[in-house]
Order: C-alpha cells, then structure tokens, then sequence
C-alpha cells in the first residue's frame, strides 16, 4: 500500500460502508419521502467512484468488474420492465400495481409494485452511472500532459 494520500485512503475506507447504507435508506424509504430508485442508485455510485478517485481505477475495477455491471444493469432493467409485465400478467394495467395483491384493502400491492420497481431503476441508475465513470475515468488520454 502506497504511502501518498493516506489520509484520504483512511477517510474513504471509514466513509465508504455508511454512504452505501445511505443509499440503501433512500431506496427503501423512497416511496415514503423524498428519493428512490434514481437517488440511491446516484448515491451508491459515489460510494464506487470515489474509491477510485483515491485508491485507483484498477482497484476498484476489481473490486466491482465490468461484467458485473453489466449485470446489474440487465437485471435492473428486468425488475422494472418485470414488475410491468407482472401486472399485466395478472390482469391489470402496465405498472398498476393494485394487481399484485389484488384482494389488499390497503394497497399492498402498490407499496410492493413501487419498491420492486425503484429497486430496479436503483440498480440500473448505479451500473449505468459506474460504467460511464469507468470508461471515461480508463481512457487514454488524448493530449499528453506536457503538450499543455
């Protein structure tokens, strides 16, 4: 482990658990208040990319590949499209999400209907943000530094 930045280094290992238990606050009480599957997934990227920006991207390009999120991103997708299709599936309306528990008084199923979808779009916001972070954070540069 290198020397340089090491306070940083320590900052970020303290600080990386609790920004992704945030994110995972603001995805299962965004259908309470304020944030959801967009917000969290902002948030759980952070966490990733500022791990980069201190340990370095090939650390933590092994830590979270790019195969895995690719699959999150499917997988994302399929929980948000899933829950559509489910609905329909089971008489109702694309996304209406009564159909899910459709003898519910309360409407559980519009509570289950939007934590399975903003847990999708979570998971999809956080691969997609993680994957455009490590194609632009990998690339070669195209002006070398001292040709400034």
């Amino acid at each position: 482990m290198r020397d340089e930045h090491l306070i940083l280094r320590v900052v970020i290992k303290l600080m990386f658990a609790p920004i992704l238990l945030f994110a995972l606050y603001v995805q299962f009480h965004g259908d309470y208040g304020a944030g959801g599957g967009f917000q969290a997934g902002v948030i759980f990227a952070v966490a990733f990319i500022l791990h980069a920006l201190v340990m370095g991207l090939e650390e933590t390009r092994r830590v979270l590949p790019i195969g895995a999120l690719r699959m999150m991103m499917v997988v994302g997708f399929l929980f948000y499209a899933g829950t559509g299709a489910a609905t329909m599936l089971l008489g109702g309306n694309l996304l209406g999400y009564d159909a899910i528990a459709p003898h519910s008084t309360h409407h559980e199923g519009q509570h289950y209907g939007i934590l399975l979808v903003e847990f999708g779009v979570g998971m999809a916001v956080a691969s997609t943000m993680l994957m455009i972070f490590y194609h632009f954070a990998g690339r070669e540069p195209e002006i070398r530094d001292e040709d400034w």
